[in-house]
Parts: C-alpha cells; sequence; structure tokens
C-alpha cells in the first residue's frame, strides 16, 4: 500500500547560469512580457554549470518521500545512459521504482535551464519518453493500491491518459491531486473539466488559471479589501470557476505576488515567505507536493498546509536545483517558529 503515487515527467536536467543575460521587457495595451537575451552571434561565458534530474512526477516524489510518505511513480523514460541517473535520484531518496517504464523508441527527457541574474529561468525542453506515456504502460493495481494519486503536468500524447487515470482514481476511491500544466489545457477544456471533477486538489498558477476559465486578469480592475491584504477580484472568479461549487480546494499560485485558495466556502491567501532567490525552477513543484502531504498529515488543515507549503518552496528557490532545498516538516516547523508574522490570511 502507498501514500502517493505520482504521475507525470522525468527528465535530466542541465542548469547554466550566467550574468550576461539580459532581461528586456515588452508591453502592450493588456499585456507586459519579459525576455531573456543574449547577444546575436556572441560566446557567453557560463558562471555556473550542474546536471540534475527533474520533472514534475520525480520532483514531487521525491519530496514526498522526504516528508515521510511511502511514494511511487508512473513516469516513463528512455532505455539510455540517462535513465541511470534518474533512477539512482529516486533510489536514494527512497522512492519505489516498480512503476518505472522503459522506453527502446524514446529517450528521456532533456532539459537545458537558463538562469538569470535575477534568479528567474528559462527552460528549453525535450519532451522525450514524457509525451509517450500510453494507458498500456500504466499498472492500474499499483493506483488501486495507494491513498492518493498526484498528477503532474503532462504533455504531447501522455495527456490522453489523464481521463482514464482519473475515472479509475474515482472509481477505486483513491484522492486525487492535479498539477494543471499549460500542455493539458491547451489539448481541450472540455477534457480537463472531466478531470477537475474528481480531484480533491487541483493546482495551477496564474496563466494557468487565466487559460483554462478564460478570465483575465484586468489591469484596470481595482482590487477589493481582502482581510489585511488584497485580492484582484478577476482571481476571485477564477478560483469559484474551478471550483464550481464542488467543495474541491482549488490553488493559485501567483510567483513574488504570494497564493491564493479556495475550498468553495472560504479564500485563502498567503504571501511568499522570506526567501533569498537564487533559481526558481522546481519551486511550483514543491509548493504543491508540499501542501498535498501538509493536507494529509494534518488530515485536512489548509491554513497549516499553504504555510508548510510557503516555507519550502521558498527552501527551493533558494538553492540551485528543483530538489536541493526539500526539508523535513520538523525543519519546516522551525523556520516558521523563527517568522512568527508569517500567516494566511481567510474569509468567506
Amino acid at each position: 500500500m502507498y501514500d502517493i503515487i505520482t504521475m507525470g515527467s522525468a527528465t535530466v536536467d542541465a542548469f547554466i547560469e550566467t550574468d550576461a543575460a539580459n532581461i528586456v521587457s515588452v508591453s502592450s495595451l493588456n499585456t507586459k512580457r519579459e525576455f531573456m537575451a543574449y547577444p546575436y552571434g556572441a560566446k557567453i561565458e557560463i558562471d555556473n554549470f550542474d546536471i540534475q534530474t527533474g520533472g514534475g512526477a520525480v520532483n514531487t516524489a521525491v519530496n514526498f518521500a522526504n516528508l515521510g510518505l511511502k511514494t511511487t511513480t508512473i513516469i516513463k523514460i528512455g532505455d539510455d545512459i540517462q535513465n541511470a541517473k534518474i533512477l539512482k535520484t529516486l533510489e536514494k531518496a527512497d522512492v519505489d521504482t516498480d512503476n518505472v517504464i522503459k522506453s527502446k523508441k524514446h529517450k528521456t527527457g532533456f532539459s537545458i535551464i537558463l538562469t538569470s541574474f535575477q534568479g528567474d529561468r528559462t527552460v528549453l525542453a525535450h519532451r522525450g519518453a514524457n509525451a509517450h506515456l500510453d494507458a498500456d504502460d500504466i499498472d492500474f493495481k499499483a493506483i488501486k493500491k495507494s491513498k492518493w494519486l498526484y498528477l503532474a503536468p503532462l504533455n504531447g500524447d501522455s495527456t490522453k491518459v489523464l481521463d482514464k487515470v482519473a475515472m479509475f482514481a474515482e472509481e477505486n476511491d483513491v484522492n486525487l491531486a492535479i498539477n494543471v500544466g499549460t500542455s493539458s489545457i491547451k489539448q481541450g477544456k472540455e477534457n480537463l473539466y472531466k478531470i477537475l471533477e474528481t480531484a480533491e486538489v487541483v493546482v495551477l498558477n496564474r496563466d494557468e488559471a487565466s487559460m483554462l476559465t478564460g478570465i483575465e486578469v484586468r489591469p484596470d480592475t481595482k482590487n477589493e479589501k481582502f482581510s489585511d491584504k488584497i485580492i484582484h477580484p478577476d482571481i476571485i472568479s477564477m478560483l469559484k470557476e474551478i471550483n464550481k461549487g464542488k467543495g474541491r480546494i482549488v490553488i493559485i499560485t501567483d510567483g513574488k505576488h504570494g497564493v491564493y485558495a479556495y475550498d468553495g466556502y472560504r479564500f485563502y491567501q498567503c504571501g511568499e515567505f522570506p526567501a533569498k532567490v537564487v533559481s526558481t525552477l522546481g519551486a511550483g513543484d514543491a509548493f504543491a507536493s508540499t501542501f498535498v502531504a501538509s493536507l494529509i498529515k494534518t488530515k485536512g488543515d489548509i491554513q497549516t498546509s499553504l504555510k508548510y507549503a510557503s516555507v519550502n518552496a521558498a527552501s527551493v528557490v533558494e538553492n540551485f536545483g528543483a530538489q536541493a532545498g526539500f526539508l523535513s516538516f520538523d525543519k519546516i516547523k522551525e523556520k516558521l517558529k523563527k517568522n512568527p508574522d508569517f500567516k494566511v490570511n481567510e474569509c468567506k
């Protein structure tokens, strides 16, 4: 019996850090976007370089195991030299690898992460085997043996398994948490809403929430008072639309603005936990998986789970790599004791 089983991507990541990156802002009437730019045709000096494992399913599996949950993962990797690093990472973290699928047709996923002087990053991703997870690959008996199923973002043809997996979990009383990815939304909102109907926890960032609901956060709309903080009314609309009165927990992460949550009864708002940003890669995986693990540990305490998730995500951004900063529950509690003013605001 597993406490949780993760499903999603697995990659080998090459981190490249250089202060030579330029941040270019481009604005239009309703949007503002930033681009990482390098001089065309130039040879750029690298300040730091490292190779690590990543991918949503791997990152979250390692974190769940680190937080004391008996964990396995469903991932598809290539039958190549790169897969050894992923398997070693999982085994070292005490994550069960019985459900890892090896493909002779596709390579292990690979990413190049370009990190700027601001700590943010641009990712060049080769999906590889991650884009070819098929329902026939999956041992559904393993899902049936788990208390929770955590679906990390999938891409390519792999998104086609979501509906079947979610329905199986529902039919077999397996709790479902999903971190909604851009690729899944692009495959069709209608299909994704079927999956959301069965989920106990839904996590997505503000851009993904906007894509899913069709609701834009309008810059000309005034914020509304929310406890002693403020929350944009368009974000409230997003939370309600995704929740649809089903009582599921919906979380929207919003970078430096923190995170918002709604359970159908109460709204929650939590700012960023103080951190010196080194790299933001993996912060979303850390937040989502810590929230779910905390929800399990606290038997449904949303406020405490948001705090714990914020602390662990902050620890990850202070480190170079998606898994380097993972904390135990005891370490998380220690950090909160040192920051007694950090709190979650809530109201109906």
